[in-house]
């Protein structure tokens, strides 16, 4: 098995533009050119995801429904159609393969390719990408962006920096010197949060967070640090990895007014059951961990578990698990959100074969 240099690598990371928003505009033409926002614009409905123009007025996914329309009084509001996203990125992938088998989804909407050793033989990534952008326009009327290094977390990052329609390539030997000059906040999963104690320590850019120890991240960030000081030196081994086996299936509900009563809540959690039943079904999985989440009505989340003897997919036995996690404490306040997953998942072998044996093809 000969392993392939990281810093031989090309890996391309396509994410979709706007996708949810520009897929509603593709099969409505009334709603090109204007604001599009994906999700509920009532009281308690939430963007999913906006168009181009509607981000022009800061209209941005997770934000509420009331907000964005203040925002942007002209937004106009459209259900999601998750069976039709679904079938379109399948085409999206379609063509991804026919580049390379080496591809992981990320969502319905971006995915990491390792064209290193591509089937049409073009030993450049960055025409790879522009070719593939090109095809899913021409086949599918949609924009995508790319952006090409030789790890992840630096074509990840690379992705966002010509969007929309665009890709940026990242060569190898400007990994380092692109990564000191990056602001910290566009480092690919760091987030507000940390971005600000970052700040407070004196770290801005990526040349602040090198100049730093990993003694000294691991003592601020816990084991966060020690992923830090490695990625700002580029030192990122995580290889593509096609086929995925699922970590966790969950079914939950927001409801349009907030419960208070814990009956109320047994009512929706048996809804919830079996819908999570038949995900179970359909994925073909079961799982030891039942997990309660309960979010409040100032939107703090709670998390209860408990991990079983035995495989469970029963809407019955998920049903008297939840029921059991809910009474296990007082309710801190009204609930806006309910919803359960169910984690340690019993994977059929066959599924587990074909996984291993995609990962071993390809691994040499």
């Amino acid at each position: 098995m000969v392993e392939i240099n990281t810093q031989h690598r090309k890996i391309i990371h396509i994410d979709m533009d706007a996708f949810y928003a520009s897929v509603e505009q593709l099969d409505n033409p009334d709603l090109r050119g204007k604001p599009v926002a994906v999700g509920g614009g009532g009281e308690r409905g939430v963007v999913s995801a906006a168009s181009y123009e509607a981000r022009k007025f800061k209209v941005r996914s997770a934000m509420s429904g009331v907000l964005a329309k203040k925002n942007c009084p002209h937004l106009v509001f459209v259900k999601p159609r998750f069976e039709r996203y679904k079938e379109i990125s399948q085409k999206i992938r379609a063509i991804f393969y026919e580049y390379t088998d080496l591809v992981e989804p990320l969502s319905l909407d971006e995915a990491y390719l390792d064209v290193t050793q591509n089937k049409k033989g073009n030993p450049s990534a960055s025409l790879i990408a522009k070719e593939i952008r090109q095809r899913i326009f021409d086949e599918l009327h949609l924009r995508a962006s790319a952006g090409i290094s030789n790890s992840k977390f630096v074509a990840k990052i690379a992705s966002d920096i010509n969007k929309p329609n665009g890709q940026k390539t990242i060569p190898p030997e400007e990994v380092l010197s692109f990564l000191e000059e990056l602001p910290i906040e566009k480092f690919f999963g760091i987030g507000k949060v940390t971005a600000a104690k970052m700040y407070s320590l004196g770290i801005f850019k990526g040349l602040d967070l090198k100049e730093k120890t990993e003694e000294f991240l691991i003592q601020h960030f816990k084991k966060s640090g020690s992923h830090y000081y490695k990625i700002v030196r580029g030192i990122q081994r995580n290889e593509v990895k096609p086929n995925r086996l699922r970590k966790s299936v969950a079914a939950e509900h927001t409801f349009a007014k907030n419960l208070t009563s814990e009956i109320f809540m047994l009512e929706k959690l048996k809804k919830i059951s079996e819908e999570l039943e038949h995900r179970l079904h359909k994925s073909k999985v079961s799982g030891k961990t039942v997990t309660l989440k309960i979010k409040y009505s100032d939107f703090k989340t709670q998390t209860r578990s408990k991990t079983l003897p035995y495989f469970v997919k029963d809407k019955t036995i998920l049903y008297e698990t939840v029921k059991e996690l809910l009474f296990q404490e007082k309710v801190m306040n009204s609930v806006r959100l309910l919803g359960i997953a169910v984690t340690n998942l019993n994977i059929h072998s066959k599924e587990i074969e074909k996984a291993i044996d995609i990962q071993l093809k390809f691994e040499f």
